[in-house]
Order: structure tokens, then sequence, then C-alpha cells
């Protein structure tokens, strides 16, 4: 059986392997690969000292799995790793694989874990110290050229320990890694993908967070400023959904929990006075407006232009009566 899985997997998987140049330096180095067991949500959070590290190492497809593919990374373990799980291997039937396919599976450092949870990694002989990894209950740790030996550890440490989401844990992992002394070269660059554990989202759908970080002096800290100002995104989006489903007062909750999230998101503050001014709570949005006018002058004009646009009231009385506010 095991035979059959290797063969299958390899001609998927000849096609890519021998259309992808061969990497001639290491170029991503920590990173964590987990799924959420109350939830289904599966996700990748990478930090390394190269520039964008997320168009490389990062892999998932909702309900399906995700992949960190590092060190001298081939992309390939990414697409296929997803291709084969997705036909029914589990993480480590479809690493295993890759593996045996893989010219060069000696520099290779790859994290996966599939949709029930089973996880897989693989770290190469020509890894550069300190090259570690670790398996977890639902998820797996990998680092290359790091400064201390235990990062590994340190980072199944806080994931383990952190509450939260799923993205919150796996903000946790890269955070103690970097306190841990994390890539022996510095930082430049960090990125966190988060899907859905439901099968039946489109790949674009199903993504829940898809951030990156290109090239920062601190580069986690970064990400971690995102993913809030995602989340803040994220529910004014389900404000958004309630109100298309004529559920105005969960819409509220979530424009409300938005702003606190971004209090100096001046458009979050303008489109959320839109929409209540447009269902007729105009007393409730003018506040609003004179914050959001106060903040951003041009949010004056844009306003007059929606209604052409059949996005605001034509009614003249009710655009002056806003326009008015100081």
């Amino acid at each position: 059986m095991r035979a059959l899985i290797v063969a299958l997997a390899l001609c998927a998987a000849a096609p890519a392997f021998a259309q992808e140049t061969e990497p001639r330096r290491p170029v991503h180095t920590f990173s964590i690969v987990a799924r959420d067991a109350a939830t289904g949500q599966m996700g990748v959070a990478v930090q390394s000292h190269w520039f964008s590290v997320g168009g490389v190492v990062t892999w998932a497809e909702p309900g399906v799995g995700a992949v960190a593919t590092q060190s001298f990374a081939l992309r390939s373990y990414g697409p296929l790793g997803l291709e084969l799980m997705r036909n029914g291997m589990t993480a480590d039937q479809a690493l295993t694989a890759l593996v045996a396919g893989d010219a060069h599976p000696e520099g290779r450092q790859v994290g996966m874990v599939d949709a029930h949870g089973n996880v897989a990694n693989h770290t190469g002989p020509s890894a550069i110290r300190e090259a570690c990894d670790i398996e977890g209950e639902g998820f797996t740790v990998q680092a290359n050229m790091m400064g201390p030996s235990t990062v590994c550890t340190a980072m199944a440490a806080a994931y383990q320990a952190a509450q939260g989401d799923l993205s919150a844990r796996l903000m946790a992992a890269l955070h103690a890694a970097q306190r841990e002394g994390g890539d022996i070269r510095g930082q430049q660059s960090a990125a966190l993908l988060v899907v859905s554990g439901d099968r039946a989202q489109h790949a674009w759908s199903g993504r829940i967070f898809d951030l990156r970080v290109e090239d920062h002096q601190r580069p986690i800290q970064e990400l971690e400023r995102l993913l809030g100002l995602a989340r803040a995104y994220n529910l004014m989006t389900e404000g958004d959904d309630a109100m298309a489903a004529g559920d105005v007062a969960t819409a509220r909750q979530r424009y409300t929990a938005a702003m606190a999230l971004a209090p100096d998101n001046h458009e979050m503050v303008f489109w959320t006075a839109v929409t209540l001014a447009s269902t007729g709570d105009v007393d409730e949005a003018l506040p609003l407006f004179r914050r959001a006018f106060r903040m951003h002058r041009p949010w004056r004009e844009l306003l007059q232009r929606l209604p052409a646009a059949g996005q605001f009231p034509d009614d003249p009385a009710l655009m002056s009566r806003i326009l008015a506010v100081r």
C-alpha cells in the first residue's frame, strides 16, 4: 500500500519538481503549521530574514490542509501537498510521497497538517544549524538557521499555552521564537495564512486571514498590527452581510466592535454612518459623520457622489442635514 501511495504521488509530483529551479541558498527560517480542533481552521505562520517569505512558505486550502515549505525551499511541496491531501492522503502520507520523489530532500524542511489534524514534518540533514522540528497535537513547528537550538521548543510551548483563536496562537508561537533568539541573521518578513475548515468554501472565500509583511525591521510586530486591522475589517464585512439580511441589530454590533478595534480608521466610521443613515437611523449616524469629516475632510465630497451610484438615498434634505454637521 505504501509503495502504491508513493508511486501515485511521484506521478503527480514529477512534472512540477522537474520544472522548478533548484534553490541555491536557504531563505526561510521558523514556521508553525496547525489545525484548530474546535473550528477546523488550519493555518501557517512564518518569519524569516528574507524578502517576502510568505510568497514561498505558506500554503493552505479550506477543508484540505496547510503546508510550510522552507530551508532550501521547493515551492512545489505546497500545491502538491495540498493536492495529495485533497485526494485522500493524510499529511504523513503526502509528505512521505513527496520526499520520496524529491531529488534533493536533504535540504528541505517541510511541515504539513491535514483536515483531520494529522501532522507531519521533514528536516533534511543539510538544513543549516540550528535546525529543529517538533510535532504536537494538531500542529508542527520547524526552524533552520536559528541562533539557539531551543527555538522549536519555545514555539511549541507558546502555541500550546496560548489563548484565543488559531491566528492568535500562531502569532504567539512566532513571538516566542523571536524572544528565544530566532533567525541568526535577524528579522525581515513574516506571513500568516489561515483558512476555513469547510471544504465547501472556495479557495478565496475560505481564506480568513492572508497577511504578509514583505520587508520590515520588526515584521512580527507589524504582522500583529495587521492581524488586528484584518479582524476589524472582517467585522465590518459581517456587519454588511447582516444589513443585507435585514438584521440591523447584529450589523450595529459588528460595526461597533470593528470601530473599537480600529479607532483611528476613519473609513470604518464613515461607512458605518452611511449605513445607519441609509436605514433611517440619522440621529445615530450624525455623530459618526461628524467624526469622519473631522478625521478626513474629503468624505464630505464622496458622500455627495454616492446617490448617483445607488449607494445612498437621493434625498437632498437628508444630504443637507448631514453636510451641516461641524
